[in-house]
């Protein structure tokens, strides 16, 4: 008969330890004091639960320094009560999702500074967490200030945040509505995906919005057609000849009803997102005028120019202007960034770039920056950072337009490219006639018409086409 396993309960009670518990307890002892510098004496930890809450503080400030708290308002507050009777003013725990937000809000007002704090980042530190509870490991290692305090969107744009993010998910519920109408349509042999490219055009909306009423004469449903559609009438009349069969015509409508209801939320989304957008204080930044450009910057007459009307899925206010409000610049005159980009950019960021010391932290943030595995000060493997990260991808989908952009404007007799590359692309190196800029945003046609400003050689560099 196998050996039974003791519980936790009767090993502590028994009193003996084998030859690994002695090992385990004696480096547990020696953990106590690693001889590292204090930085947070009043430093606690909390284990973040669905739950639960499991918040540990110094052994000094409490006879039970670990206990464990309810997820409802009421037990969070006696936490934070329990942290200021304990001398407590700042702490320390995982950003697990939405669960940490009502404890962050509470902590916070009761004037205790939060450290949300990475997962992947604990595990990194070396040492052994399974000997303690998690609220006591991330004690210990803020205390010695081994945590570093993650990005957390300034208070006035979480509202604009969260409408956003919420008109985002509406806008996949209409895409994934519309997935489902030529499907149904398809099944009845009703082939109006084959003449017409946009089913959720005018010319679509209105033939499946009569076929709906019950019409079922194809030669006038393919009368509604738009003049503008390409394929004829008789082409149109006969792609509309079908069975409708009354499961299929049930789907349809449900899927046009769906589609129809996840516009009408988004329009309610764009209303309270303008409320939150005039919210925001005004922001103007003073541009310093380079030389040459005094007559570039005086006023001119302006022609007045008709306001674009926005697309099916474009928000209905005038996004341009408030975001050149707030931001103070327009963010729109940078290639390949359009109006829901700035827009994604500027709800999940804010204004206060103030936690980003330089752009490579910034970088680092959005995860563009490669993984390096380094020993022994060599490179022994490369990868890519695995980051669900929002303005990450509205950058991506950025750069992927400029793979389409034709035409890009050149300073005449200069050979600096008017789209002020970043400075990382304009690194002093011989330049080829026929490639004037490292931007992948530069067309060969510009880089083909580049005019070569020759510079002075410097010191152990050839000479030839030099740029700053």
């Amino acid at each position: 008969m196998a050996k039974q396993k003791k519980s936790t309960f009767e090993r502590l009670r028994s009193g003996t330890m084998n030859r690994q518990q002695r090992r385990d307890l004696g480096r547990r002892l020696a953990g106590n004091d690693p001889g590292l510098t204090i930085v947070h004496p009043n430093a606690g930890g909390i284990d973040v639960g669905n739950e639960s809450h499991f918040v540990a503080v110094p052994p000094d400030r409490d006879p039970n320094p670990v206990q464990e708290f309810g997820c409802w308002t009421a037990d969070l507050k006696r936490m934070a009560a329990w942290l200021r009777a304990c001398r407590i003013d700042t702490v320390a725990m995982q950003a697990t999702g939405v669960y940490s937000i009502p404890l962050y809000d509470i902590l916070t007002g009761h004037g205790i500074r939060v450290v949300l704090v990475n997962a992947q980042h604990t595990k990194n530190v070396p040492g052994r967490k399974s000997d303690v509870q998690e609220c006591q490991w991330l004690m210990k290692l803020h205390t010695y200030g081994l945590l570093r305090d993650s990005f957390r969107l300034e208070e006035k744009m979480e509202g604009v945040r969260t409408i956003w993010r919420l008109r985002h998910r509406h806008l996949k519920d209409a895409s994934r509505a519309v997935q489902h109408m030529p499907k149904a349509l398809t099944k009845m042999n009703i082939q109006l995906a084959n003449v017409i490219s946009d089913i959720t055009g005018v010319s679509g909306q209105a033939i499946i919005t009569e076929i709906l009423k019950g019409e079922r004469d194809p030669w006038k449903l393919a009368d509604l057609k738009h003049e503008l559609v390409r394929a004829s009438r008789e082409e149109v009349a006969r792609s509309l000849e079908g069975n409708w069969r009354a499961d299929l015509l049930f789907e349809l409508r449900q899927a046009v009803d769906s589609y129809r209801f996840a516009h009408q939320q988004m329009r309610e989304c764009d209303r309270k997102l303008k409320s939150f957008l005039a919210s925001l204080p005004t922001r103007s930044l003073e541009r310093p005028n380079r030389s040459g450009e005094a007559s570039a910057t005086a006023p001119q007459e302006k022609k007045t120019l008709k306001k674009p009307k926005p697309k099916r899925n474009e928000p209905t206010i005038d996004l341009k202007a408030e975001l050149k409000r707030i931001c103070g610049v327009d963010l729109t005159s940078i290639d390949g960034i359009n109006v829901i980009t700035a827009q994604t950019i500027l709800s999940e960021v804010g204004t206060d770039m103030s936690g980003f010391p330089t752009e490579n932290h910034f970088t680092s943030w959005l995860g563009l920056t490669p993984s390096k595995d380094i020993s022994g000060g060599k490179i022994i493997g490369l990868g890519k950072r695995k980051v669900q990260n929002r303005v990450t991808m509205a950058f991506r989908m950025a750069a992927t337009t400029l793979l389409k952009q034709q035409d890009v404007p050149w300073e005449a007799g200069t050979g600096i490219c008017a789209n002020n590359c970043p400075p990382m692309l304009r690194q002093s190196r011989p330049w080829p006639a026929t490639w004037p800029c490292w931007s992948t945003a530069c067309s060969p046609a510009a880089r083909l018409g580049w005019i070569e400003a020759p510079r002075p050689s410097s010191e152990g560099a050839p000479n030839g086409n030099w740029r700053a």
